[in-house]
């Protein structure tokens, strides 16, 4: 076991069972984002937790600028934890852009995973018309990184209300308010840079394990038509409609999310 992958990326290790399970967190969250739903797994599975490096309680020392400019760094921090833990064969639960980071780790070494749950994902944020509908055109990005340099408290609450969705119960949308005020600015506007100017379409086409991709209702970040498109695009995918509204269901809906996973996993046994 490599003790300074361990440490740099925060990872914990908890379960009784031996199957590997992995859960990878969106832009701007930690761990205890699932803190709902991983407890769920620990019965059957070896669940592994971690943090991006710049996220959470991660070694902040090891963030490197030129590393984590795309995603393919996050990704790599995944085959690190993975290769750290000597696991092969895992099941990888992503969330978001969690989801396309997991994707590429699982194209980069397709042997360490064996599935792929993938919760409310996209390949690609912005508008390519007339064949992709992303959600958001190039000028709402734009306002939003303006947003997020001038006034980085009012970006964290413009995005974390668009994201979550669920006015009814504004607590949610505070706390993912809290987990992005939580990250350096500098960090995160990297990374949202990385994130929402990205184009994985392409890498749909490559992944090689099984996917369940869950669409959400009423998300403003990634809605039904792209849901629609990776379906189409990735082999070996299963697209299930949820009840859950916004982007977050594993928050806000953490009961549905865990039947479908627990649904996908016993239907489709590895």
């Amino acid at each position: 076991m490599d003790q300074q992958i361990i440490q740099r990326n925060n990872v914990h290790v908890v379960g009784k069972g031996s199957q590997p399970i992995i859960f990878a967190s969106g832009f701007g969250c930690s761990q205890k984002m699932w803190r709902y739903v991983a407890p769920a797994f620990e019965e059957d599975y070896r669940v592994i937790l971690f943090d991006y490096v710049g996220s959470g309680a991660s070694d902040q020392s090891a963030y490197d600028p030129a590393r984590y400019g795309t995603l393919a760094g996050y990704a790599q921090d995944v085959v690190d934890v993975c290769t750290a833990l000597d696991v092969t064969n895992a099941i990888l639960v992503g969330h978001s852009v969690g989801s396309i980071i997991g994707l590429l780790a699982s194209i980069q070494e397709p042997a360490l995973f064996n599935r792929l749950v993938m919760i409310a994902p996209s390949p690609r944020y912005l508008n390519d018309p007339p064949d992709y509908f992303g959600g958001f055109e190039r000028n709402d990005i734009e306002r939003l990184f303006e947003l997020m340099e001038s006034n980085y408290i009012s970006w964290a609450g413009t995005l974390s209300s668009l994201i979550m969705q669920n006015p009814s119960r504004p607590y949610l949308a505070q706390e993912l308010e809290q987990s992005f005020c939580a990250v350096q600015p500098r960090i995160a506007n990297q990374f949202a840079r990385a994130t929402f100017l990205s184009d994985h379409r392409e890498d749909l086409a490559k992944a090689q394990v099984p996917s369940l991709i869950l669409q959400c209702d009423q998300d403003r970040i990634a809605p039904m038509d792209v849901g629609l498109y990776m379906h189409r695009h990735m082999p070996h995918s299963q697209l299930e409609f949820m009840m859950a509204t916004g982007h977050c269901p594993h928050i806000s809906h953490p009961e549905e999310t865990v039947q479908w996973i627990q649904r996908y996993l016993k239907l489709t046994p590895c």
